[in-house]
């Protein structure tokens, strides 16, 4: 099974894909997609063709996307979910499944603490995959890290 993660952002949106084959995991793809449009339309059609892009070069079976949280910036939080609808809504027409994990549920699962640093989840995704270095950005870590957490179901 193909499991893609990502972690959702308003100009940048970690992302990261495994295999599952027999409780045997092995790290595909990961990096982050850079949205450099600022008007709200163009960014967000930029959003769902770079991600659409990336759904047909993974071809994954599940998708996990990091619950939006909490934010300190209003603008923020809104242009996040923005970007974030455009996701689901890419994912409802391929007819991908998804499921949906808090940043807190995801490093208490990860590394048994909820408030775990962006360090130990990259040091825990690099064990668990058995990768030569942490990935980064953080975005592509956690996004690595949720679809380790699909797998886990």
């Amino acid at each position: 099974m193909i499991i893609l993660g990502i972690d959702p952002g308003s100009t940048l949106i970690g992302y990261g894909a495994i295999k599952n084959e027999v409780s045997r995991l092995e790290c595909l793809d990961y990096g982050a997609i850079r949205i450099k449009e600022k008007e709200d339309s163009l960014r967000l059609l930029a959003v769902k063709k770079s991600f659409e892009e990336l759904l047909a070069k993974i071809k994954p079976e599940l998708v996990v996307l990091e619950k939006l949280f909490f934010f300190k910036n209003r603008k923020t939080a809104i242009q996040v979910s923005q970007t974030k609808g455009v996701l689901i809504l890419a994912l409802a027409e391929n007819k991908i499944p998804f499921i949906e994990v808090a940043p807190l549920e995801l490093k208490k699962a990860l590394t048994s603490y909820g408030r775990a640093s962006k360090g130990s989840i990259q040091k825990m995704v690099k064990m668990i995959l058995n990768l030569k270095e942490e990935p980064k950005p953080d975005d592509a870590a956690d996004a690595l890290a949720l679809a380790i957490l699909g797998c886990r179901g």
